[in-house]
């Protein structure tokens, strides 16, 4: 009484007289992105800007590192006289 009666042979929705048995999967074109040329030399300008300013601090902390050890042996010098 309360249990649902499926018809044996089930046809498609008269809605969709197009539909398949055995869909194959509709591969979309992905969207085109367009870039200008101004975007791309304005990303390029910015790496070798970025880069410029990595190079600098890593220089700069070498130089303070080998400055400190010059130091650091000279008032070690200093404080065994």
């Amino acid at each position: 009484m309360f249990l649902p009666k499926y018809p044996d042979n089930p046809a498609p929705p008269a809605a969709y007289p197009h539909t398949v048995a055995d869909p194959t999967p509709v591969r979309r074109p992905a969207p085109q992105i367009s870039v200008g040329t101004g975007a791309v030399a304005a990303v390029l300008v910015g790496g070798v800007v970025l880069t410029a300013l990595l190079a600098a601090v890593a220089v700069t902390a070498v130089s303070v590192a080998v400055a400190a050890v010059v130091l650091r042996s000279l008032l070690r010098d200093q404080h065994r006289r």
